[in-house]
């Protein structure tokens, strides 16, 4: 029986799950912008492009920190586990072993005339094992591995999604900062001027040259470059209370971790974006969105199995004594005690009412669903790389532009204040000027840090900065630590101090070997 069944258990019903394709462009519509070049990069440290060490270091204490991305670390540990449980569907998935040693007094009036025969009192003791195993002949339980395989690769390629936009979340974020100190910088600096120009419309008006209005006109434009002083830094406020969250600290003073100068990160002149066809295999979100729908895939097999008959092997072994009749409980481990059963059986749904071929169907539409949303993941991440580089490439231009107009602006100034001391302008345009001037370089710094700001967002679509976990593990050593105080995590929770193993490349979804890897993409 055994050789007959054991070879058709190599059958697999259901479909095989294969690449799904994605509408793609050719190139990017900047590609033809002189700042932009097609070379093929891995973006792997992309936020050292900024040369700023500050930010180099902010982003090291989130990967090490940030409780988002140990939160997905655990999900992986959640997923390899669950992969094991899908293994040990392959072996007997029923099996017990059990014992007992029994003191019996039978009732006088027992009808079942044990107490006639005159047993009286004895012991009884027995020992059994049993197992049962259903054979994977359709293989449901291959497909369940594969499906769990796939589930857990996504779970990595999650995780490394959560960190491109951990990081691209601390770059933004950082840029914020920086353009909203300057942006502070720029108001204390025209306030300063300001105060200067009031105290000379007030000395004109003392020494009977000018009228009142000119005091009051100045009066209003300083009050109101004063008033943006406090809404810039709420706002500031507000953005360091946001990256302490992304770090994964609690409230307190941010001086420290900001300190150095406080410049707004700036571009390089060119960056490479390589093709769209890259994306596919590079962003993290796109490879998830594949092996969520590879894990689908097996759960159609998984389901069509249910359709045909289960076959399943049996087995009991044992042994049982008991001291009457001169035995004795301790004969239980002689062969003549030893009984033992095994055979084979099958089970059948034919008349399942069309609730498999429906789950069949339920099972495939969620698939479909699936090749659905990776299509469009694909096209999500064309767009959000096309809107990085049209916010890098035009915020070139715009902060070009927006230097000409600062230039012009602290030139007007100067020559209007000139003439107002010689008496041939009047204080409204000194007052305009001053308002042009402040208008301008705030433009400019806001246009400077929008630039910088698309960069993140341009190298964040690009799928950039995963790699910072290579060779460590999905979560620290404390909250390891923590688990294996609670569970018994073996190899699945390699000790502190032990990295975790990486793989070579990254394996298709029946691939995968016993073992925790991360995958190098």
């Amino acid at each position: 029986m055994l050789a007959v069944l054991l070879p058709l258990a190599a059958c697999k019903v259901g479909p095989d799950f294969t690449e799904p394709g994605a509408t793609l462009a050719e190139r990017w519509l900047q590609a033809g912008d002189r700042s932009v070049v097609t070379d093929r990069t891995t973006y792997e440290r992309w936020w050292t492009v900024f040369n700023d060490p500050t930010l180099n270091d902010l982003v090291e204490m989130a990967y090490r920190q940030n409780l988002s991305l140990l939160a997905a670390g655990t999900r992986v540990l959640e997923a390899r586990a669950a992969l094991g449980v899908a293994a040990g569907e392959f072996y007997p998935q029923s099996q017990s072993v059990g014992g007992g040693l029994t003191y019996l007094r039978p009732s006088e009036n027992d009808p079942s005339g044990v107490t006639q025969a005159g047993l009286g009192e004895f012991w009884r003791g027995a020992l059994s094992a049993s197992a049962a195993w259903e054979l994977d002949f359709w293989g449901r339980f291959r497909r369940g591995v594969q499906s769990a395989d796939a589930a857990y690769l996504a779970s990595i390629a999650t995780y490394d999604d959560v960190l491109v936009t951990l990081v691209g979340d601390v770059a933004s974020t950082y840029v914020g900062i920086r353009t909203l100190q300057a942006q502070i910088a720029i108001a204390r600096a025209n306030v300063a001027r300001q105060r200067m120009a009031l105290q000379i419309a007030r000395d004109r008006f003392q020494g009977g040259v000018s009228t009142g209005l000119d005091v009051a006109q100045a009066e209003n434009v300083l009050a109101q470059t004063e008033a943006s002083v406090p809404q810039l830094t709420a706002q500031l406020e507000q953005g360091e209370a946001a990256l302490r969250v992304l770090l994964g600290l609690a409230p307190q003073p941010m001086q420290q971790l900001l300190a150095g100068r406080p410049d707004i990160p700036v571009p390089p002149e060119t960056v490479a974006v390589g093709i769209p066809a890259d994306l596919v295999r590079r962003r993290p979100d796109i490879r998830a969105a594949e092996l969520r729908a590879a894990a689908q895939s097996e759960q159609i097999g998984m389901a069509l199995a249910e359709l045909y008959p289960a076959f399943k092997l049996t087995g009991v072994f044992g042994s049982q004594a008991s001291n009457v009749g001169g035995n004795r409980v301790s004969d239980m481990f002689t062969s003549s005690a030893i009984q033992f059963a095994f055979g084979a059986s099958f089970s059948w749904p034919i008349l399942n009412y069309g609730q498999i071929t429906n789950n069949v169907r339920v099972q495939d539409a969620r698939l479909q669903s699936l090749l659905i949303e990776y299509r469009n993941s694909v096209l999500n991440a064309q767009r959000d790389v096309e809107n990085g580089l049209s916010g890098y490439v035009q915020g070139g231009r715009q902060v070009l532009a927006l230097q000409r107009s600062v230039r012009a602006a602290e030139q007007a100034m100067s020559i209007a204040m000139d003439q107002y001391r010689m008496g041939t302008r009047d204080f409204t345009t000194v007052l305009t000027a001053m308002q042009n001037l402040y208008a301008a370089q705030n433009s400019l710094a806001v246009a400077r840090g929008a630039r910088a700001r698309s960069l993140t967002a341009l190298y964040r679509a690009l799928g950039g900065g995963w790699q910072l976990r290579q060779g460590n593990d999905f979560v620290n050593d404390a909250t390891r630590d923590e688990m294996r105080a609670r569970t018994d995590w073996g190899r699945v929770l390699p000790p502190s101090g032990q990295p975790q193993p990486a793989a070579p490349g990254l394996p298709g979804p029946s691939d995968r070997g016993p073992d925790v890897r991360a995958p190098q993409w």
